[in-house]
């Protein structure tokens, strides 16, 4: 399958930053007016303040699309200013994915990517969807949706870099083993990789409390949606194409498990009222499992937890 950029513009509305995806999925969870009002946010350009926030940054999550069409979700990661905007449409990321990378060899050559910039210890991100093309020794992404997100269901955390531990190698499978169910289960964060059969595709954030993503069996997860901003940038995906990739970082070790398979959302209001918090539900089946031990040289510290997160029950030990 091609991953060669498109014109991203193309399928949005005239006078609207959504594609019709995202404009039926508003629709169903009854919020065309608040996204409407949210949508306000959503730019072409990047601004000063998003440029000074980047060049902060240590990671920037990356979604793609591979040969077989499977979608995934990476990190990159780097000292502060391997995130440098070249001008408002410019963003040139100074770090490549590892060999083992499942996105390794859709970023070796020109794409369409989605990419969120996260910092947790002052729960603020910005998300930056467009095409990106080779640079020396990493990326050159040219921008056309810059969007930066409210701060809730971050989990506040400091981070450490540990460069002299050396990653491990990668494990593949079709399913989630008990190691890595048990990952999941205490995940309180993780990140989500959509995309548009035409293009737009876009990294997203998830958090909750230890144990909001509740595991049925090796292949099959589901989590609450929670409300939000009303943009529904991802459901808005899911609605036109299901495929969907997850990264699940553990952010004491480093090892980053991804995650590639279709996700489907349950807008039946009467199921999603016996999940505390959900405003619906999102089923995911898992078709391919990464799991990359130490592949992030970053070690983050022990979190504070969000006041937004809604309850889950028992908490999970972290």
């Amino acid at each position: 399958m091609s991953t060669a950029p498109h014109d991203a513009g193309s399928r949005r509305s005239a006078g609207s930053p959504y594609h019709e995806g995202e404009l039926v999925a508003q629709q169903l969870a009854g919020e065309v007016e608040r996204a409407d009002r949210s949508g306000r946010a959503v730019r072409a350009l990047l601004p000063p303040v998003a440029a000074a926030f980047l060049a902060e940054q240590p990671l920037l999550v990356v979604g793609g699309t591979d040969d077989a069409g499977a979608v995934w979700a990476s990190m990159l990661t780097g000292h502060p200013r391997f995130l440098r905007a070249v001008d408002e449409q410019t963003l040139d990321v100074h770090a490549s994915p590892g060999a083992d990378d499942p996105l390794a060899a859709v970023l070796r050559r020109p794409a369409v990517v989605g990419s969120i910039a996260i910092e947790p210890a002052s729960r603020r991100r910005v998300r930056l969807n467009g095409t990106s093309t080779p640079l020396d020794g990493g990326l050159r992404l040219s921008l056309d949706q810059v969007v930066s997100n409210c701060p809730k269901y971050i989990q506040a955390r400091g981070y450490r870099r540990a460069d002299a531990e050396p990653p491990g190698p990668a494990r593949r499978g079709r399913s989630l083993d008990d190691a890595q169910i048990a990952a999941v289960r205490r995940a309180d964060t993780f990140f989500v990789a959509t995309r548009h059969p035409g293009g737009d595709t876009d990294a997203s954030h998830r958090g909750g409390a230890p144990g909001f993503v509740e595991v049925l069996d090796g292949n099959h997860l589901r989590w609450p949606d929670y409300a939000g901003n009303s943009m529904y940038l991802t459901f808005g995906n899911l609605q036109v194409d299901p495929r969907a990739g997850l990264l699940v970082p553990n952010w004491s070790t480093g090892t980053l498990l991804h995650l590639s398979g279709v996700a489907r959302v349950d807008w039946d209001a009467e199921r999603a009222a016996t999940v505390p918090g959900a405003s619906r539900l999102v089923d995911f089946t898992v078709e391919a499992v990464v799991e990359r031990p130490a592949a992030s040289p970053l070690r983050w510290s022990r979190p504070e937890y969000s006041r937004f997160n809604p309850p889950v029950g028992v908490a999970a030990t972290t």
